[in-house]
């Protein structure tokens, strides 16, 4: 057992409450990876419950309501009351940067208890009392297995399908160049454990609201190719929101359907804020070029090929300052090749 994982067990195993948080606008892996380690918690006797700084999805609310994952909901904002004094220690998974913590540093930089972050995110921050970030795994669920493996928690169906869902997701079923053997050893072992994977994946892919099929339709219809075909481009505005009548968390995955396209080599997916908030740029790559990389000079980052970022600024500009660098990045790929 590595330092880190020694860390994060001893840590947690001298608590008595934990309060568990990921980043902004939870996928299935945050998701996933949180419910599972709040259900290894309570095997030890631990309290614990998870911070949402976004709405539960819809697509993914199930994990939660199955299996009753106690959660505080603060997407509107945090109560008066708020505090972490109650609990014994902050573990945030799934991301270990501020700009996906919303609202959250103040509270953090008062708590003078242990905070925790599991991650297999590039980009970090230095915040934190321990981290746990291994960069080659697929997904933050991997990283939980471990941990709960090495602290001898018993594995079960309630925690094999929340730890199914959160890799299944960031592999995007197993097809992604994340997925490594031990993704697939794990899988197996999830499998064995009891996980209903035909229902895991009707759940996830064959249960779309019409509503996101029509935001897709009018995302698609923006696509436009650049660098001589190397670059996909499209983008989802305040309107297409209102004429779909679908909401941002359905924008998931769209921008994966370019990558589609022979000649693309990175996929951008600009989303227009419905509010005076900043712009949100998706970045995909087949490996070419490393996003992760190009997103940090925008202050944002990921892995080399997801990452996001933030931009303040009025969209039509933002778009094209983003697009001119990765055009641009691309060109000087061109040159060094």
């Amino acid at each position: 057992m590595t330092d880190a994982y020694r860390q994060i067990i001893d840590t947690l195993a001298r608590c008595k409450r934990v309060l568990v948080t990921t980043h902004v606008r939870p996928d299935g892996d945050a998701l996933g990876s949180t419910a599972a380690m709040v259900m290894g918690l309570k095997k030890k006797g631990i309290d614990a419950e998870v911070l949402l700084l976004s709405h539960l999805p819809r697509k993914y609310a199930f994990i939660y309501e199955e299996y009753a994952i106690p959660f505080i909901d603060v997407e509107r904002g945090f109560p008066p009351t708020f505090s972490l004094d109650s609990y014994d220690a902050l573990l945030v998974i799934d991301t270990g940067t501020w700009s996906q913590l919303p609202g959250l540093e103040p509270y953090v930089a008062r708590f003078t208890k242990p905070k925790l972050v599991i991650d297999h995110h590039l980009t970090q921050q230095d915040w934190a009392d321990t981290k746990l970030v291994v960069t080659e795994a697929a997904a933050a669920g991997e990283i939980v297995f471990e941990v709960l493996e090495q602290w001898d928690i018993e594995l079960d169906a309630p925690m094999a399908t929340a730890l199914f869902l959160a890799i299944c997701t960031d592999t995007g079923w197993f097809q992604f160049s994340n997925t490594r053997p031990f993704t697939m050893h794990l899988a197996a072992e999830l499998m064995e454990a009891g996980v209903d994977t035909d229902r895991m994946y009707q759940l996830l892919y064959q249960n779309e609201r019409a509503e996101r099929v029509a935001l897709q339709t009018r995302a698609l219809q923006s696509l436009q190719l650049l660098a001589g075909g190397k670059l996909a481009v499209m983008r989802v505005t305040r309107d297409d929101f209102s004429t779909s009548k679908a909401g941002v968390p359905d924008t998931e995955n769209l921008i994966n359907i370019p990558l589609q396209i022979r000649a693309v080599e990175v996929s951008l997916l600009f989303t227009e804020p419905l509010d005076d908030g900043p712009v949100r740029v998706s970045l995909r790559s087949k490996g070419q070029v490393d996003v992760a990389k190009f997103a940090e000079q925008f202050g944002g980052g990921g892995h080399a090929r997801a990452s996001g970022l933030k931009v303040d600024g009025k969209f039509g500009e933002v778009l094209d300052q983003v697009v001119t660098a990765m055009v641009q990045r691309l060109a000087e790929q061109a040159v060094a090749s």
